[in-house]
């Protein structure tokens, strides 16, 4: 009789989940990067749920370590401390401990490398689970690695970092922006209109099934990311850049504000997706793949939100502080000052730039003006364009721009960390 090859076992939520913590921890790599491959055999709930899992223990990484550790008398190799810190962070968030247990056994058990180590995970998930729930909530927020902490307590002080860190650990509420009435939205939804304009959803569900979706009523776009597109206050019939559009947001802004848009990013992946958004939004735009600092033309109004580091987003992406150590950011920093001078060339006589990164480093924000205006005789920075509804003043910098930081609105849930200045012209 033939004999049948053994089959792989059925991938769970869990095991999926722990080969995204493995390949942010070890291959050093995006969930965004990853997540379509790695949870391609999971339904849609079971995708939800891996993804959640992975990114509530990167998020609570230095509480599961402090957890752990007072079970281990030493480090267990990679493979095994991963899956210990998705038991004790499911643990800690009140997951049944018996299946928790289990599974992270029979994850032990089913590699050959680490099989021998199924009792020791077995014990120290168990003794964890007596009291987890109590002793996390007594531990301190997760700090950022040093490589971004060191530099961010240069630029802002430890309060504000501190601030910075309980932010990331609470995690993103879901904001959106609205095509015409935020307030109508805002009703429809049951959410809470934002002092800028925004609408913020406390607990959205599935995006998709929210009213208002189909109709194109509205999109999904952070509070902070949404202040650029403010600051540049279009005009009816006005040619406008948006100069790294995707994935439209900002473009739908501008579009919504009746400008004539042309959107521009090099990822033509990405600018499907810009399209969608425009297609379900009613919203007309002309759309460009293709390298920025290629692209001819006179404007007048650019908005440039430069590729950046994105530390600004740790609070919606807990990945990035390990899977990154800031070692090629002197690369961004350049092609940033390249991008903003390309698109002061773009702009007509008395044209406005907004210049933007969802960044927490100084190096991507006020220096990229400061150095700007160091560059290019005539051009001004336009303080003005930021007098906005739900714009503190505490906000603005030296240099005449605007520094948002994760702990701020701390009540209502925080924002992303974004840096936007106003240039205009001679």
């Amino acid at each position: 009789m033939t004999k049948r090859p053994a089959q792989s076992p059925r991938m769970t939520p869990r095991m999926a989940a722990l080969n995204l913590l493995n390949q942010v921890l070890v291959e050093h790599r995006m969930i965004s990067e990853v997540m379509g491959h790695t949870l391609a055999k999971l339904d849609p709930a079971d995708r939800a749920r891996a993804q959640r899992l992975a990114v509530d223990t990167l998020r609570g990484l230095e509480r599961a370590d402090k957890l752990l550790s007072r079970h281990l008398k030493k480090n267990p190799p990679m493979a095994v401390r991963n899956i210990l810190r998705l038991g004790a962070v499911e643990l800690a968030l009140g997951g049944d401990a018996h299946g928790v247990v289990n599974e992270a056994v029979n994850m032990t058990s089913r590699n050959k490398r680490i099989q021998s180590m199924k009792g020791m995970v077995n014990a120290v998930l168990r003794r964890v689970a007596e009291s987890a729930t109590e002793d996390w909530d007594n531990l301190r927020a997760p700090r950022m690695p040093r490589w971004l902490r060191d530099p961010l307590i240069e630029g802002y002080g430890p309060d504000d970092v501190a601030r910075m860190e309980q932010a990331h650990f609470a995690g993103a509420p879901l904001d959106i922006s609205a095509k015409s009435d935020p307030q109508a939205v805002c009703d429809a939804l049951g959410g809470e209109l934002l002092p800028t304009g925004s609408v913020r959803l406390a607990d959205a569900g599935q995006v998709s099934a929210l009213p208002g979706f189909e109709a194109g009523d509205w999109w999904v776009q952070d509070a902070a990311a949404a202040i650029p597109a403010k600051v540049l206050k279009v005009q009816p019939g006005e040619a406008v850049l948006d100069m790294c559009a995707a994935p439209g947001g900002k473009t739908m802004q501008l579009a919504a504000a009746g400008a004539d848009v042309t959107a521009l990013d090099v990822s033509a992946n990405r600018m499907e997706r810009v399209q969608e958004n425009l297609d379900r939004t009613g919203l007309t735009a002309t759309l460009i793949t293709g390298d920025a600092l290629e692209h001819t033309g006179q404007y007048d109004a650019i908005l440039l939100d430069a590729p950046c580091s994105a530390t600004g987003t740790i609070r919606r992406h807990p990945d990035l502080p390990h899977a990154k150590d800031g070692s090629d950011f002197w690369q961004l920093f350049q092609l940033q000052a390249q991008m903003l001078d390309h698109a002061v060339s773009l702009l007509k006589p008395g044209g406005r730039l907004v210049y933007a990164t969802c960044s927490l480093l100084p190096d991507e924000g006020e220096c990229q003006i400061e150095e700007a205006l160091s560059r290019h005789k005539g051009l001004t920075v336009d303080t003005e364009a930021l007098d906005l509804p739900g714009i503190d003043p505490d906000w603005r910098t030296p240099e005449g721009g605007l520094r948002l930081l994760p702990g701020y609105w701390r009540k209502q849930g925080g924002m992303d960390g974004f840096y936007v200045a106003c240039l205009r012209k001679a």
